[in-house]
């Protein structure tokens, strides 16, 4: 049978001054008689035949090899192979074995040069949702302020931090949680091998959440105002820690004096046809005003508005640049629902003004790190290059849930298997390029969604497989706060509670997996860097190795009883040995011995 094997990394994929030189392994009774690589030129389509080499890179193992001119053509080179015999051919790709050439979008596909913000892929984030991470104290008295919240009906209330959250008022409820609280806990954060920060909105806002935006120029005095996010930042700085902030561009909230609802005397566009901000907004024949999905609170932005494009984005001191500026210095943006952001109330010339907003971010600062928000099918920004990464909830969350936690993100019962997971995962991945899959925002959960944990309900044991599997797979890491000590939580506002401070209501042994596994990630570039290829994906068990050079990192997840599998032949797992540095099982030759309900992780060069 004939077999194949590529990765968009070395040892495969090497630079050489002005070349990029790519190389294909095959094994099989019947190889073709010719390879040729399909390739692009300024996005047309070539053909470059292949060389046998020689040398086997393994024993058994045919090797061919063409060169790509890095000197022209596109940045994002993609490829893939075709296979030919007298009568016949075949392709390989991404996802494996075709019968017919594959989309443009499915092939292999390395960035050089890469333009994307380097630091990332190196990284372990921390979502923080500022009021329910820690509070610090003494605190300023405009910090406890109660206020009339004007989409809830009535005033705001405090609580104390071990009182327990409920169902009522849930944008309403503070439990006075701020920056410089994050502060205080960054040796913690450190201990846990955080290395870099994502706020939930910490700007100018009536609600808990603060995604109904009252001031974009301003921190909230809750969270105490713009002298606590400075001292912030220097302490990251002094940590060298990264920060990224949430961007709520799609909408402002109500309040903000640009719409004025409730008449605060900024002659707002709500009220007034005259007023200077009116274009901001979109309205109905009516007058009534265009809002988010029916939250009268957030009402739509509209990009129609020149003088609006250069507020946000365009302009040289737009709300974009100026947080990526001196003395804030922030290292990027997450961009909140910013597949929905657009003119007329709706998302027309989206990518448009979605490219924009990180043309500016990249031109104010060059490593700036663009994320976007999106459930859905990420791709198309993404492929783009609109959007550095996006929140992998497609090709990761999701996938994870339905295999481990039997659930789609509407909640309704999905069971998978190991191979349908894997399927899923691996389709996604292939339209990206391989930077750009070490970017990808990769998370077991967030604020808006119930708690991984929660999730699980009776099958909890499965936790930490999932954990292993967000350290192990192309992506950035992020742990939503509290996850790592076994917060739980449904969803909204249930999975915002407070965070156990208490060391009694923690779990200790989740916590030092966590430390352990980023710990791990931090010491192998294969974790960080690597190419990932399927091993193995059948019914409950998933086999995939992460390849960076002659480093090699084996993963097995197995969700349910202990068994036996026995992997395929593979060059990719010869190596000198295989050391065990998570979980438990053995590893013999082509055999691995698997636990129940159990993750494990190898080391091998």
């Amino acid at each position: 049978m004939l077999k194949a094997w590529h990765l968009p990394v070395a040892p495969f994929v090497k630079q050489q001054s002005d070349r990029l030189s790519i190389t294909l392994w095959l094994t099989g009774d019947s190889l073709p008689q010719r390879v040729t690589l399909r390739a692009e030129q300024d996005n047309e389509e070539i053909s470059l035949p292949m060389r046998r080499l020689k040398r086997q890179p393994e024993p058994g193992v045919t090797a061919w090899r063409a060169e790509i001119a890095l000197d022209q053509g596109q940045p994002r080179r993609r490829y893939c192979f075709k296979l030919l015999w007298d009568n016949r051919q075949r392709w390989f790709t991404p996802q494996g074995f075709s019968a017919f050439a594959p989309a443009r979008l499915e092939q292999f596909a390395i960035d050089a040069p890469d333009s994307g913000p380097q630091w990332v892929a190196d990284q372990v984030f921390y979502q923080i949702f500022p009021d329910r991470f820690a509070r610090s104290l003494p605190r300023e008295a405009e910090q406890d302020n109660v206020y009339y919240h004007h989409a809830a009906g009535h005033d705001i209330v405090l609580r104390n931090w071990d009182e327990p959250l409920t169902a009522r008022a849930g944008g309403s409820i503070f439990y006075g949680g701020d920056l410089d609280g994050i502060g205080e806990k960054l040796p913690y954060l450190k201990k846990l091998g955080v290395t870099a920060l994502y706020l939930n909105p910490v700007f100018t806002a009536p609600s808990v959440h603060k995604y109904d935006t009252a001031d974009y120029r301003h921190v909230d005095p809750q969270f105490g105002g713009d002298r606590a996010l400075l001292r912030l930042r220097q302490s990251t700085f002094r940590e060298g820690m990264r920060l990224i902030l949430d961007g709520v561009f799609n909408h402002s909230g109500d309040t903000h004096p640009w719409f004025d609802r409730h008449q605060q005397g900024a002659d707002g566009a709500c009220h007034n046809p005259e007023s200077s901000w009116r274009d901001w907004y979109s309205f109905s024949a009516e007058g009534q005003a265009l809002d988010w999905l029916g939250y009268a609170s957030l009402p739509k932005l509209d990009y129609r508005s020149e003088s609006l494009l250069n507020e946000i984005y365009r302009g040289e001191d737009s709300i974009v640049r100026y947080w990526l500026k001196a003395p804030w210095s922030m290292d990027g943006w997450r961009l909140d629902v910013v597949h929905m952001l657009g003119e007329a109330g709706g998302a027309r010339n989206n990518l448009q003004h979605v490219a924009g907003i990180t043309r500016a971010a990249k031109e104010t600062q060059p490593e700036a790190y663009v994320v976007g928000e999106h459930f859905g099918d990420a791709r198309q920004w993404l492929q783009a290059d609109a959007e550095d990464a996006a929140m992998n909830y497609r090709g990761f969350t999701f996938p994870l849930w339905g295999f481990l936690a039997n659930t789609d993100i509407s909640y309704d019962p999905q069971l998978i298997d190991a191979q349908t997971c894997m399927a899923w995962m691996d389709n996604y991945r292939a339209g990206l390029s391989h930077q750009q899959q070490l970017r990808m925002f990769n998370q077991l959960d967030s604020h808006d969604t119930a708690r991984f944990k929660s999730l699980l309900g009776k099958d909890v044991a499965r936790l930490p497989l999932a954990v292993v599997w967000l350290f192990t797979w192309p992506g950035v890491p992020c742990i939503y706060y509290g996850d790592e000590v076994g917060l739980d939580g449904n969803n909204d506002p249930f999975c915002r509670k407070p965070f156990p401070w208490d060391p009694e209501k923690q779990d200790a042994a989740l916590l030092a997996l966590y430390q352990r596994l980023a710990a791990l990630r931090h010491r192998y570039p294969a974790l960080r860097y690597g190419g990932c290829q399927v091993l193995y994906a059948e019914d409950n068990v998933v086999v995939f190795i992460r390849v960076w050079r002659q480093e090699r990192a084996l993963v097995a997840i197995n969700r349910g009883d202990a068994c036996e599998v026995v992997l395929d032949a593979s060059p990719l797992l010869a190596v000198k040995a295989w050391l065990c540095k998570e979980g438990s099982g053995a590893l013999h030759e082509d055999v691995l011995t698997l636990p129940a309900v159990s993750a494990s992780v190898w080391l091998g060069r």
